[in-house]
């Protein structure tokens, strides 16, 4: 268990931003702070929520299993809250979390959110963008799944990882090709088939995990043709 008051805590969200001395004091006495190494689960589909769960450092998968199916449903990079909808509805997780890097993440006694959100109406308000950015984005990526063929999906992924997880050009995938296909809704061998053709085609180089985008002028333009 690593212990640091939230008072202190240089990696605050956006609404605990908006939290006076006090507030921040009993926050830090009802939240618990925990460390994830690489592939341990955080929480797991049907069970009990009784926390709010806020990812302070890592990167993390959200998954649903469905008839005897895993399907990756996104990757969430810190900081960022976990399970709201599902704690602050019927305490039940509809889905499971696991740690695809070592994550830092702080269990927020619900009583206590729920105090906060009911005496801080800035508090309140910072939480509902938040709730209503990952419902958008939720929206949008039910779209591309429907109506882009593999290789925008594929190039679209790419671009996710390079430019909202990792800012970078060079990175490592966080996730096997079996993984990659669970998140763009296709097969390892199709995600499999279509690095190769980007490796082929000079627009990205990869040795191993180890992904390069040569070309991400050309993977955008794919991206948004579908």
């Amino acid at each position: 268990m690593i212990k640091e008051k939230c008072l202190t805590c240089h990696i605050k969200s956006a609404a605990v931003g908006y939290l006076d001395e006090t507030q921040l004091r009993i926050l830090g006495e009802n939240c618990a702070e925990a460390l994830f190494r690489k592939g341990e689960v955080i929480f797991k589909q049907d069970s009990l929520s009784s926390n709010i769960i806020y990812l302070k450092d890592g990167l993390v998968k959200t998954s649903m299993e469905w008839n005897h199916k895993n399907q990756i449903l996104n990757i969430i990079k810190a900081p960022a809250y976990l399970g709201i909808p599902t704690t602050l509805g019927d305490k039940i997780n509809h889905y499971s979390v696991s740690s695809l890097e070592d994550s830092v993440v702080c269990f927020i006694d619900i009583n206590t959110f729920k105090m906060l959100i009911d005496r801080n109406g800035k508090f309140a308000y910072e939480i509902i963008i938040h709730l209503c950015k990952n419902e958008l984005k939720h929206y949008q990526r039910c779209v591309y799944r429907s109506q882009k063929h593999v290789s925008g999906l594929v190039a679209d992924t790419l671009l996710f990882f390079s430019n909202e997880i990792y800012m970078d050009k060079t990175f490592k995938l966080p996730i096997d090709r079996g993984e990659f296909g669970d998140l763009i809704g296709t097969t390892r061998e199709t995600v499999s088939r279509m690095l190769k053709e980007f490796h082929d085609d000079h627009l990205i180089e990869m040795k191993g995990k180890i992904v390069t985008l040569i070309n991400p002028d050309m993977l955008t333009k794919i991206s948004m043709s579908g």
